[in-house]
């Protein structure tokens, strides 16, 4: 983070919703008058902030306002979006070269930072005031049309009559056609879809794969790159690259970029009891259900006895009780425990 006194007034500025001026990198108030131009500018200045490695809360909160505005604001930064990724191969070379020489200019190194927003991030869940703390988020998140932070759970109601169950740290954004939404992208965390009751096939993008589904209700997580599709009720398509899947109730199936995986069968109400605040672990590698607890839960759980990552756990263990579930597993498998500052604990 830039700690001169220019970049702490730039992230306030952010922070306050003010726009993207299209001169550089400070942040003053700005309107539609410059027409599409002006806003792909301010789009372009946006995009530098959310980019560079320091952009906070703040920063979000007024990125968000200004996109909110009008629907000539989303376009210009899906445009400037898209112009990034198309970027010179060679120039984006030159890019990340300038910005690890940034990097190594700066006195506190990624690692150090990373390490900081997670210690800043369970501060903030204990009530502390943590304003400017770097959010790594990827760009996609950045713009998404609706996400929940870590533990946090929220329902909505898409295409008039579809409700959505967004579980703990999930980022989606809405999928519109002719001014009606259709569906939405998962870029990160889990779901369920109710399409029950759904005027029109209801479709969710989850990594390369697209699901659609009538008079159905489904699961979809998308973690790690690893996309995984669960039929509770009716009948769902899966299309992969490399082929499409039919799913009946009860049926289960995971992808990835490069492959479609065979179809499993899963209990509906185990897979989905996160809804009613509960995890429930079948034979899992111990190492799994440490992440999986992480989703969840403020600060950070290191596994260092790496010797007992594949011992397998079963349970059912409440989201709000999930510190009662480290000290079973701590005592179960005869583990050191160190608590540090942060929600960071240290089991070896």
């Amino acid at each position: 983070m830039d700690t001169s006194g220019e970049g702490r007034q730039t992230d306030r500025n952010a922070g306050e919703g003010a726009q993207a001026s299209p001169g550089g990198n400070a942040f003053a108030p700005g309107n539609e008058a410059g027409g599409d131009g002006q806003l792909l500018r301010e789009a372009q200045v946006w995009l530098r902030r959310l980019t560079s490695g320091s952009a906070t809360q703040l920063d979000l909160q007024g990125f968000t306002r200004w996109r909110d505005q009008s629907e000539a604001h989303r376009a210009a930064f899906a445009e400037a979006k898209r112009v990034w990724k198309l970027m010179d191969p060679a120039l984006e070379q030159v890019l990340v070269r300038a910005a690890a020489h940034e990097a190594a200019r700066r006195p506190r190194n990624w690692q150090r930072r990373a390490f900081l927003c997670g210690l800043a991030s369970a501060a903030g869940a204990a009530g502390l005031a943590v304003v400017n703390t770097p959010l790594l988020l990827s760009l996609d998140e950045w713009q998404a049309d609706y996400r929940t932070r870590t533990g946090e759970q929220k329902r909505l109601v898409l295409a008039g009559d579809v409700p959505v169950a967004l579980n703990t740290q999930t980022a989606l954004s809405r999928r519109d056609e002719g001014g009606e939404t259709v569906g939405f992208n998962l870029i990160s965390g889990e779901t369920v879809v109710d399409a029950r009751k759904a005027s029109r096939p209801f479709r969710v993008e989850a990594g390369v794969g697209r699901i659609q589904g009538v008079d159905a209700r489904f699961q979809v997580s998308h973690l790690d790159g690893v996309s995984c599709v669960s039929c509770l009720e009716g009948l769902l398509q899966v299309d992969h690259p490399s082929g499409r899947s039919l799913l009946n109730a009860r049926q289960q199936l995971s992808y990835d970029a490069g492959a479609l995986r065979s179809v499993a069968t899963v209990d509906p109400d185990e897979i989905s009891a996160w809804q009613d605040g509960v995890l429930v672990f079948r034979q899992m590698p111990l190492a799994r259900v440490i992440d999986e607890i992480n989703r969840y839960r403020p600060g950070r759980v290191v596994l260092w006895a790496t010797r007992l990552a594949g011992r397998e756990v079963s349970g059912r263990f409440p989201v709000a009780e999930l510190e009662t579930a480290l000290v079973q597993i701590e005592r179960s498998y005869q583990l050191a425990a160190r608590r540090l500052p942060g929600g960071l604990l240290i089991l070896s």
